[in-house]
């Protein structure tokens, strides 16, 4: 009898070429699509909320498969992270809906994108910071962030070779704040395009840059910034939520896993 499986994982992602699975380089999905179908003895999909960009992180990363193998949550929670490398992490194992999916049940999802502005960066942190120790109008860009926010075409802000049909999508939350030494850059949206989280964040510095006005949202995108300061932080579904953390000063109205 098959069973349908979620499992919540966090990852860095820096070592990774990204999400997807592809034919050389090592991927997450292709990681645990190796380590679960051997476990199944056949190859098993393993779906995700979406396809991080290589060097992206994920705090809480969702992703589903349907296995026969009867081995308890509890023993294949213990099973996937004694193979997994120690990059990848399984946060929680759990059986679902046999229709459950990761990436289309999902309400919304959460992003977070750090930039470190002092002169120097910890060398203990540059792996999750883009450091842009450089002239920025932080209060222009801390302005400008809501802008995105409600329902747009973000079309100028995706990846050329983004292949989604419809490039509309709801921004319910974007806001760059001052933490410290950092600009930290939060965004919640029912979904989010290639690169486009990245190209959000060039487009904020652009504006700190002065050269794009940040009063409504600007009539071209900002180069994209770096994946290592971007990160998952969270992924939401309608009724149910489980025991991983909340981004930090986020009141969300969801369910948030």
């Amino acid at each position: 009898m098959s069973r349908r499986i979620r499992i919540t994982l966090s990852y860095d992602g820096t070592e990774f070429h990204g999400w997807q699975v592809q034919p050389d380089p090592e991927t997450i999905q292709g990681i645990l699509e190796r380590i679960v179908g051997d476990m199944e003895g056949k190859p098993v999909h393993v779906a995700g909320s979406g396809r991080t960009d290589a060097g992206v992180h994920a705090h809480a990363q969702v992703a589903a498969f349907t296995l026969e193998n009867p081995i308890p949550p509890s023993n294949l929670f213990k099973a996937i992270n004694r193979l997994l490398p120690p990059a990848i992490r399984v946060l929680t194992v759990e059986e679902v809906h046999p229709d459950f999916h990761p990436r289309f049940d999902s309400v919304a999802k959460t992003y977070r994108y750090t930039i470190h502005r002092s002169l120097v960066c910890s060398p203990f942190e540059y792996r999750y910071v883009y450091h842009h120790p450089y002239p920025l109008d932080e209060d222009r860009m801390i302005a400008a962030a809501p802008v995105f926010e409600g329902e747009h075409d973000f079309t100028r802000f995706s990846a050329k070779d983004d292949r989604a049909g419809s490039k509309v999508r709801t921004i319910f939350l974007s806001r760059l704040e001052r933490q410290g030494d950092k600009l930290v850059y939060t965004v919640r949206g029912s979904g989010f395009l290639k690169h486009m989280v990245r190209n959000l964040v060039g487009t904020l510095i652009e504006i700190g840059r002065g050269n794009l006005d940040g009063r409504k949202i600007p009539y071209k995108s900002g180069n994209t910034a770096p994946a290592r300061g971007l990160a998952l932080v969270s992924v939401e579904y309608e009724g149910w939520r489980s025991d991983a953390a909340e981004p930090a000063a986020l009141a969300l109205p969801r369910m948030i896993i």
